[in-house]
């Protein structure tokens, strides 16, 4: 079993690796590290119940390392025997990746209060027992969401359907730092998993259906018909940028935390959106998992976990939506966060993870290139193809231990 190394250590590889300066804390106090990607008002969030948390145990310090390039320094944390005690993991594959390389710790926190799919999220306990729990879902979002400005947009469409009549230009931005090309490939996976089904989509997802035929090679080519023109630039385009352009650009895909929509319109209903058809949505969390053996991150993590955390956290900026079953709509900051958070929680929509966050890590992100390829003109067959070389090579399917990718 590793040892974790002393605090002095630690403090001199987050100092040298991340690229926002942290500084080491009060010797006197109990010190749990975790590595977070979050900025902006999705860190004004976590900060807040930190020190709730602080309030409440005055022995315990929580440093946050913060990184933009999470996955890559967390893996160099690893490699070098020197991990942060706790880490924000964006993706099921991730907590695959490091529990089968028994980095991440197994956990004593009871999430049977969460629905699922976020319930537990680790190896099967055999004989259909229940799931042994190696990350606590701190924030979801529901990514499968049409976005438009309610006050610009006199004509609304009332369905995705109406989506291929129309001619509104797309808010098309797919830059996003280590992980530009995320916004592309969550448009692909929810046109497999609207069109052809919660089959074809785990079949993709888990690496036994290919790129370059069938149902992925059909959401590919209606993907690029959609956006249109709006393609243009969008690779080097940011995301959030894009949609601020709103309502020169009539319509924007993905989560209302990712739009960063300014919070007195979303309270007065200025920004709505338009669902998928059917009852399946494509859903995403931010996980926290262990990786050392310091106590006092347990009882950061059991915090972190509970009711409480988690009504404070919906409540601060980033529009934060908890997977929480006691954490209600009267919960949240405002009606349209409500809203959305309760499609979580109807019992007849089936939740399905994101492709790309259940893939290996490594062809998710060859997969975020190939869009971005895509969009600066690069032909779609041959990127499709080699998709396939790359989870041929990398990309073994999920264990049958693993989690399902949907669930009701």
């Amino acid at each position: 079993m590793r040892r974790p190394p002393t605090s002095l250590v630690r403090c001199a590889l987050v100092l040298g690796l991340l690229l926002t300066p942290v500084a080491c804390g009060d010797p006197g106090r109990s010190q749990v590290t975790i590595m977070v990607p979050w900025s902006g008002k999705e860190f004004e969030a976590f900060h807040a119940v930190v020190e709730a948390f602080e309030a409440d145990h005055p022995g315990i310090e929580i440093q946050p390392e913060v990184t933009r390039a999470l996955n890559e320094q967390l893996d160099a944390a690893v490699a070098a025997d020197a991990e942060p005690d706790l880490a924000v993991l964006p993706s099921v594959g991730a907590i695959a990746k490091y529990q089968q390389e028994q980095a991440l710790r197994k956990l004593d926190v009871d999430t049977g209060d969460y629905v699922q799919p976020f319930r537990g999220l680790g190896t099967s306990g055999g004989d259909g027992g229940p799931r042994e729990v190696y990350a606590v879902p701190v924030k979801a979002d529901v990514k499968s969401l049409v976005w438009y400005d309610a006050d610009a947009t006199p004509d609304p469409p009332k369905s995705w359907a109406d989506l291929r009549t129309r001619h509104d230009r797309w808010c098309l931005g797919l830059e996003s730092g280590p992980t530009s090309g995320w916004p592309g490939a969550d448009w692909i996976a929810d046109l497999v998993l609207t069109t052809y089904g919660r089959d074809a989509y785990t079949a993709w997802a888990s690496g036994e259906a290919t790129w370059d035929e069938g149902p992925v090679d059909a959401a590919w080519t209606a993907w690029g018909q959609l956006m249109g023109s709006a393609r243009k630039g969008a690779a080097r385009t940011g995301f959030k940028a894009a949609v601020k352009k709103m309502p020169a650009c009539s319509l924007a895909h993905g989560t209302l935390a990712a739009m960063d929509f300014d919070a007195t319109r979303v309270k007065r209903r200025a920004y709505l959106y338009v669902p998928p058809p059917g009852s399946t949505l494509q859903v995403s969390a931010d996980f926290v998992g262990k990786f050392t053996d310091n106590d006092s991150a347990d009882e950061f993590l059991a915090y972190l976990a509970g009711a409480e955390a988690q009504r404070l956290w919906v409540k601060q900026p980033g529009f934060a939506l908890s997977a929480d079953s006691r954490v209600t709509a009267e919960d949240y900051a405002d009606d349209v966060q409500g809203e959305v958070a309760a499609m979580l929680h109807t019992p007849a929509n089936t939740l399905c993870f994101s492709a790309a966050d259940a893939m290996d890590p490594d062809v998710s992100a060859a997969f975020y290139r190939a869009v971005l390829e895509y969009a600066d003109g690069a032909a779609q067959g041959p990127l499709l193809e080699a998709l396939d070389k790359v989870q041929g090579a990398l990309g073994s399917a999920r264990p049958s231990s693993a989690p399902p990718l949907c669930t009701r």
